[in-house]
């Protein structure tokens, strides 16, 4: 089994596989799921906007934002001093072509 998987990333540059991987601790977490859902939902969206609509305090929802942030699973675009969040899809699908790569060679 370890031959198999060291096959399925031996053309995988590691900073593409550390990236993927940061990606996918972010989406383990319901509440991120939730947020990136929403922020589907909306196509773009403040801050403001996430926490009163899941009903979290400002801090919770900041927080887990910056962990999407560093996950490169959203952008951000200011706009005076509103912060809009939106998905970053191109990063999503690339994450989701590797996970493809892995289970179809598995």
């Amino acid at each position: 089994m370890g031959r198999v998987i060291l096959h399925v990333f031996e053309n995988v540059e590691n900073s593409e596989l550390h990236s993927a991987s940061i990606i996918l601790r972010a989406i383990t977490h319901p509440l991120r799921l939730k947020i990136l859902a929403l922020v589907d939902k909306n196509k773009s969206i403040t801050v403001n906007k996430i926490f009163t609509s899941l009903n979290l305090d400002q801090s919770i929802a900041s927080q887990q934002l910056n962990i999407l942030r560093t996950a490169n699973l959203v952008k951000t675009k200011r706009e005076g001093k509103y912060i809009y969040y939106s998905l970053n899809y191109e990063n999503i699908e690339r994450v989701n072509r590797l996970i493809e790569k892995f289970r179809t060679k598995g």
